[in-house]
């Protein structure tokens, strides 16, 4: 096993991934030194949540986060989601008219009695970003059914590429039967899929996310606020993302905020009051921020060791990480972790290819492995000349019997 050094890891070598969460009453102060000093998880008063780093991925807390529920408006996110694809692939633009259909008029659809609108009429003529506002600020039901026939030609071929989405995703818990959300048979999700619609949003279409943080939208001189109170409360820097009731679903809530190079994704479902699921999402991200940092310390492309290798063009390799690592931690542990790393074979031997797996790198606080990195080749070692494969070849026998 190969060791980084403190020094090494101060100037960019990767650090752990703390945190992994099971159950709303698990406190990671059990696990770690008891200088981090971490409360349990405050008791949210809902029927199920996550709390995850965006960056990292890292579950913080959870109770009942795969248990399946009607996830009522929050079936917007998957929504927003496919334009946001759509726009983002080039097959529409938000400057597109889009005329709204029979199907999209509330007046003539006896299921959106009472439910969220954008007030559509039939010949209206709307341009894809104020649907997309609608949608995202007005949990408009109708804008949801207006943008589906424009995108996919029917609300049933929108909901396939809805749950197109959901497998691409790898969501575990979530099938789709609308496109607004309004409870239906086989229609579910789960506060942990939630929360990882939230977080596919915010990476894969950050200009539909950008919406999420207007505070009300006008259509038609009917001015609506967006729901997600959040939003407005100046200790915490929310910018999205989304509310749904409905009787079966309760209220639910995903939220976002960040703090510094940290964000945070809460997703709280079946909660029992409006304002309610504001203050459990509060409470979560709050704990959250208070207690855990991100730290981003070995880039992509960035040297985290070098080995020898053999039959090369080269004598060594650079190795290191493809992707940036994020890594949660107790607030304050930053200084303590440590890396190491182990080879999947003893030698490296030519050709090495760029990004090709060679080993795995090991992260660890307080003696305990962590988390764990795919370790990889940053630059291509093609095979070397035919002398100098003989020469390395007579240098390995060598090795291998007096090494």
């Amino acid at each position: 096993m190969k060791l980084a050094t403190p020094s090494r890891l101060v100037k960019g070598i990767a650090l752990g991934t703390v945190i992994s969460l099971s159950s709303a009453s698990a406190a990671f102060a059990d696990d770690v030194n008891l200088k981090t000093m971490i409360p349990g998880v405050p008791q949210i008063d809902a029927e199920a949540y996550v709390l995850i780093d965006y960056n990292s991925g890292k579950v913080l807390a959870e109770m009942n986060a795969d248990a399946r529920r009607d996830p009522a408006s929050l079936t917007k996110m998957m929504t927003s989601y496919v334009i946001g694809q759509s726009i983002k692939s080039g097959k529409i633009t938000p400057s597109d008219i889009v005329t709204v259909g029979k199907d999209a008029w509330a007046t003539g659809n006896p299921v959106f009695k009472g439910s969220s609108l954008m007030f559509l009429k039939p010949g209206d003529r709307v341009p894809v970003s104020e649907l997309n506002r609608g949608i995202i600020l007005q949990s408009g039901n109708d804008a949801c059914v207006a943008m589906a026939d424009y995108v996919a030609g029917s609300q049933d071929a929108f909901v396939g590429l809805m749950n197109n989405y959901v497998n691409a995703l790898g969501l575990k818990n979530t099938h789709f039967g609308t496109v607004h959300g309004l409870d239906a048979a086989g229609q579910y999700s789960s506060a942990r899929d939630m929360a990882l619609i939230g977080q596919a949003l915010i990476r894969d279409v950050p200009e539909e996310y950008a919406t999420y943080k207007e505070k009300e939208f006008t259509f038609n001189n009917i001015r609506q606020m967006n729901r997600n109170g959040l939003l407005w409360d100046s200790s915490l820097q929310v910018d999205g993302i989304k509310t749904g009731h409905t009787e079966s679903a309760g209220y639910n809530l995903v939220a976002s905020a960040t703090e510094g190079q940290m964000r945070l994704i809460s997703a709280v479902m079946g909660g029992h009051t409006y304002k309610g699921r504001e203050v459990e999402s509060k409470k979560l991200l709050t704990w959250g921020f208070r207690f855990f940092e991100t730290v981003a310390p070995l880039k992509a492309g960035k040297e985290f060791a070098s080995e020898p290798v053999w039959f090369g063009d080269s004598n060594s390799v650079q190795l290191g990480v493809d992707k940036d690592a994020y890594l949660t931690i107790p607030r304050g542990r930053m200084k303590d972790l440590k890396a190491s790393y182990v080879l999947n074979n003893t030698e490296l031997h030519a050709p090495l290819q760029k990004n090709q797996v060679v080993g795995t790198i090991n992260f660890q606080l307080d003696g305990k492995t962590i988390d764990q990195r795919p370790l990889v080749v940053l630059n291509e070692v093609k095979e070397g000349g035919f002398v100098s494969r003989i020469v390395d070849y007579i240098k390995l026998m060598l090795h291998h019997w007096f090494g």
